[in-house]
């Protein structure tokens, strides 16, 4: 066996999961899905079969990723936290042909009991917090509070925040990295070394 599942755990036939992977109590991953190495998937999480989780993903207890959700390598899901993949639910109305695509680009997490409505893109290593609504594209780096949520300030890779204004121009190095990041206007990149 290349990963650990606990008896409770249901992994439906045609499932792929990567070496090294973790399925804790009572989690059900559907048959469609693609789970890479070394995710921790917690307890009571749902996975759906039209989804894609990358290598070394958290998604902590209660999480259900639904259909049409990707999360991209390093993504971490805090407890609770919730995905739609319907814009505009209901029970008496069926909408699966109407399904919305959600991306979570590397490194981004998305904190516990927060909410991400379908059909968005959360940019690299942004960083949602507890309890924000998030119902708009979120910048790389970003990070997001609030109900909707709105953007207060910068992360760096490390998970720290910068001393950055939201928008505008200046630069900051990450005291634990030694990272140098660049912003310009609303947008910020980690500045590369050049040889």
């Amino acid at each position: 066996m290349t990963h650990y599942q606990h008896p409770s755990a249901i992994i439906d036939d045609g499932a792929e999961i990567g070496e090294g992977s973790r399925v804790w109590h009572f989690v059900h991953v559907c048959g469609g899905a693609r789970i890479g190495k070394g995710v921790s998937l917690g307890q009571n999480v749902f996975v759906g079969n039209k989804v894609f989780i990358g290598d070394n993903c958290k998604v902590q207890n209660n999480v259900s990723v639904y259909d049409n959700v990707t999360l991209e390598d390093g993504v971490f899901c805090g407890p609770s936290m919730v995905f739609t993949n319907v814009y505009n639910p209901r029970s008496l109305v069926a909408r699966k042909d109407q399904y919305r695509e959600t991306l979570v680009k590397k490194g981004a997490t998305l904190g516990a009991n927060c909410t991400v409505v379908c059909g968005l893109t959360i940019g690299e290593y942004a960083f949602v917090g507890a309890g924000a609504v998030v119902n708009k594209d979120v910048p790389a780096y970003a990070l997001l509070v609030g109900v909707p949520a709105r953007q207060i300030g910068w992360m760096s890779e490390f998970g720290e925040r910068l001393e950055l204004p939201v928008t505008g121009e200046g630069e900051v190095v990450c005291p634990h990295t030694g990272t140098r990041y660049v912003l310009s206007g609303n947008t910020l990149l980690k500045q590369m070394d050049t040889l």
